[in-house]
């Protein structure tokens, strides 16, 4: 039934004859006294963290690794490093994070004198960049010996010449040690767009470049603990030889793990989320995924810090299809969030987020952040390398439970007593490029501060709480409305693209 100003999210779910998508509803307009501007965006990661952006990189194996944790710690939320990887691996991808320092990359990638013109083309079309170092051997940590940009290579046809023919050798540098506002002043001063950074004995140990410095420059909402340091998070299984893993995490500084389960109700995690909050209080502990206000109240008892809701509602997720079991994400979300609220404790909207709408809708139904997979897996940040499929620049994306991961260990996430029958609840796909991290999440904290705008509320904690007070109104949409709200009725459109506003600006 109808209301002249909408229903409360309580008598919009409480009376709904089927479970409710994100696309299924709608917010009501309130009055608007403030600016964008003005709305605060901070919100709760678990009981002890708390974020300046409500968003969380998804642990995937082709979403996130250091530089995606870094770039979006810096932005003020936080990246979960997967364990699709050794656990000497993932404690690297971890410390590399712990480490960062603003503006410079820790890890470059470096070529030798003996490798071609070609490989710096190779790499340009994979990376988006090419001014390489040239090392003794071509790795990291030896002497430094040239540098190869684009003008050094942009007018020779022959892509088989050496590099030792075509480097600059003539380097500026700067010695190790030096901070952010030196290596700028002497970018500044050089003109040089990259800046090796070497040790005493001319080995390489950094890079920084203009377009880096101009991008790091300042960050002050960056999620960073008590000493400084960026925060990060990691995956582990429940299995009990990951409890080797999540000691290695603890002692590498990792500041909250996610139990990976796709039904995280279960014994196995809940001993071991008793196991880590025993022999490691310092960690936050996410546990999940859940659907339901029961499997809620199941791993708060057993201590988690947070939880993960969502099964089934990402775009590679075949789960619910498969399996027949889960939940469609807003009424998961509701129900768990609403349960999660009585003990204090933050719920995480994991799938289903690919339009600023869905996190603002996410967020409106008592999430205190989303988790992003496909979002944030077409970004430079993201691991793996563009490839062009009919002129279009695309990065792969897979799910956790696809044939591909559960290949590479994904499986670890499932219930596989048999490791050689394997039941695909994903799939592997590509996504278009959606250029830097900097640039997207600027992008999606605009926009999210412009629906809370329009919704009256001037805070994530503000928009809580009139969801639940009944302040803030819904309304169910029909095919018809939800098709009403899209284009329609053109004889011909051209699709804007988000992102591409955000990369040329």
């Amino acid at each position: 039934m109808t209301s002249p100003n909408g229903h409360s999210a309580a008598e919009l779910f409480e009376r709904a004859p089927y479970a409710l998508t994100y696309n299924d509803i709608i917010l009501m307009p309130g009055y608007i006294d403030f600016a964008p501007a003005d709305v605060d965006l901070s919100t709760r990661l678990t009981r002890n963290i708390s974020l300046r952006r409500p968003l969380v990189s998804s642990p995937m194996d082709t979403v996130t690794e250091h530089r995606m944790a870094i770039s979006l710690a810096l932005q003020g939320g936080i990246g979960v490093i997967h364990y699709n990887c050794t656990i000497d691996e993932q404690v690297a991808q971890v410390r590399k994070v712990r480490r960062f320092e603003n503006g410079f990359i820790l890890d470059p990638l470096v070529l030798s004198p003996e490798h071609t013109i070609a490989d710096i083309h190779r790499i340009k079309q994979q990376h988006g960049f090419s001014g390489i170092p040239i090392t003794e051997d071509g790795t990291l940590k030896t002497k430094l010996v040239g540098m190869v940009t684009n003008r050094d290579v942009d007018f020779e046809n022959d892509r088989s010449r050496k590099l030792a023919e075509v480097m600059t050798r003539d380097l500026v540098t700067a010695k190790k040690g030096i901070t952010l506002v030196e290596a700028n002043e002497l970018l500044r001063h050089s003109k040089k767009g990259k800046l090796p950074v070497v040790d005493g004995q001319g080995r390489l140990v950094a890079l920084t470049s203009r377009r880096d410095l101009r991008k790091n420059r300042d960050f002050p909402d960056a999620t960073k603990d008590e000493g400084k340091n960026l925060m990060v998070g990691a995956a582990i299984s429940t299995k009990d030889e990951d409890r080797d893993r999540m000691a290695a995490l603890a002692d590498a500084g990792v500041s909250v793990v996610v139990i990976d389960s796709a039904q995280g109700d279960n014994i196995y995690q809940h001993d071991m989320i008793k196991w880590i909050k025993k022999h490691h209080p310092q960690v936050q502990v996410i546990g999940g995924n859940i659907v339901t206000a029961e499997q809620a109240e199941n791993l708060i008892k057993a201590g988690a810090d947070a939880l993960r809701i969502g099964m089934g509602p990402g775009s590679i997720c075949t789960t619910q299809e498969i399996m027949a079991v889960g939940r469609s994400q807003g009424t998961a979300v509701y129900y768990a969030a609403r349960a999660a609220k009585k003990h204090g404790v933050p719920v995480i909207a994991d799938g289903g987020i690919s339009v600023i709408g869905q996190i603002m809708k996410a967020l409106a139904l008592g999430a205190s952040t989303v988790m992003c997979g496909s979002l944030f897996a077409g970004t430079e940040e993201s691991p793996g390398d563009y490839v062009y499929r009919d002129g279009v620049r695309l990065k792969v994306y897979r799910g956790m439970a696809s044939l591909d991961a559960m290949k590479a260990g994904g499986n670890k996430r499932y219930f596989t007593e048999n490791k050689d029958i394997k039941v695909a609840q994903g799939v592997s796909g590509y996504v278009q490029d959606r250029g830097n991290m900097v640039d997207l999440v600027s992008y999606l904290s605009q926009g999210l501060r412009l629906a809370l705008q329009d919704a009256g509320v001037r805070s994530v904690a503000a928009l809580h709480e009139a969801s639940e007070s009944g302040k803030l109104r819904f309304e169910l949409r029909s095919p018809s409305a939800q098709r009403e709200g899209g284009v329609h009725d053109l004889y011909s459109y051209t699709q804007p693209d988000a992102f591409s506003n955000q990369r040329n600006s």
